[in-house]
């Protein structure tokens, strides 16, 4: 990536099969460029994708899709998959909760 991106989330439309997020990307002289991505209606109610992470989940495979093709996608729509969702949710998901007192080592003495 050669100049400076700038991603803007520009808001969504609740549809009725999908969610719509609209993300604006500027680059230094050259005209903003308007992206959509979609999340199906379904992954929110089967909580495979929470309503709050939409927008995070967008931006991340947008910013895949860019650097993936020298910040000049073909496309200015994009789906996410099922799989992205699954990712999405492994490396965000809640941490293992740790003891907070540990146990006492035995001694001998």
């Amino acid at each position: 990536m050669g100049d400076v991106l700038m991603i803007e989330y520009r808001g969504f439309k609740a549809k009725p099969l999908v969610r719509e997020y609209t993300f604006s990307v500027r680059e230094a002289a050259i005209e903003p460029r308007e992206y959509t991505l979609t999340i199906p209606n379904e992954a929110f109610d089967s909580r495979r994708a929470r309503y709050q992470d939409a927008p995070d989940i967008c931006s991340l495979k947008l910013r895949r899709e860019l650097a993936a093709s020298s910040e000049h996608p073909p496309k200015t729509h994009y789906r996410i998959t099922d799989a992205e969702l699954d990712d999405y949710r492994v490396a965000h998901g809640p941490k293992p909760a740790r003891n907070i007192y540990t146990p006492k080592v035995a001694r001998d003495l």
